[in-house]
C-alpha cells in the first residue's frame, strides 16, 4: 500500500549577500531544510509557502518578496509517527535577517534554530541538509538566474 500523499511548499530564502535560510529540526538525529511545510486543504502552493514563512519565522507577509518557483522534489519520509510521499515546490524568496521576528512565530513546530548559510558553509558542512542538491540549485540561480522550468531534486 503507497504511503499517504502530502503536498507541501518550501521557500529556498536568499539575503542580500547571497547566504540561504535554513531551519534545523533536532528530530532523526537532527538535520537542517528550507522553511516551508505541507500545504492545507483550499490553498495554492504559492499561498502555502507564504503562510509558512510567517508561521515557522514570524515574517511580515508584506515583507516576503516570493518569486517563481525554481524546483520540486517527491520524497518518502517520516513524519510524525508516519511514512508519507511528500511531494515539495520550491520556491524563491528575498529577504534579510531584519525580516525575521521569531517572537511573532505562531507555529514553529519543533524549529531548534535559524540560520543563515553561505554557499561554502553548506558545501563543507558535514550536517545533514536538505533538500540534496541546494547548493547546486543556489549556485545556478546566482549566475545563471531563475530556471525556464522548475529543478527536479533527489
Amino acid at each position: 500500500m503507497a504511503p499517504p500523499l502530502r503536498v507541501a511548499a518550501r521557500v529556498i530564502a536568499l539575503d542580500p549577500a547571497g547566504r540561504v535560510l535554513l531551519v534545523h529540526y533536532p528530530e532523526h538525529g537532527g538535520f537542517w531544510a528550507t522553511p516551508g511545510g505541507r500545504v492545507e486543504d483550499g490553498e495554492d502552493h504559492r499561498t502555502g509557502a507564504r503562510r509558512e514563512l510567517v508561521e515557522e519565522l514570524g515574517i511580515d507577509d508584506a515583507r516576503i518578496n516570493l518569486r517563481d518557483q525554481v524546483a520540486e522534489r517527491s520524497q518518502e519520509h517520516e513524519i510524525g509517527d508516519q511514512v508519507v510521499r511528500q511531494v515539495e515546490r520550491y520556491f524563491l524568496a528575498e529577504f534579510g535577517a531584519e525580516n525575521i521576528n521569531p517572537a511573532q512565530a505562531n507555529q514553529p513546530d519543533t524549529i531548534s534554530a535559524v540560520r543563515w548559510w553561505t554557499l561554502s558553509e553548506l558545501a563543507d558542512t558535514t550536517e545533514t541538509v536538505y533538500p540534496l542538491g541546494l547548493v547546486d540549485l543556489v549556485t545556478n540561480i546566482q549566475t545563471m538566474g531563475i530556471p525556464s522550468s522548475p529543478v527536479v531534486l533527489r
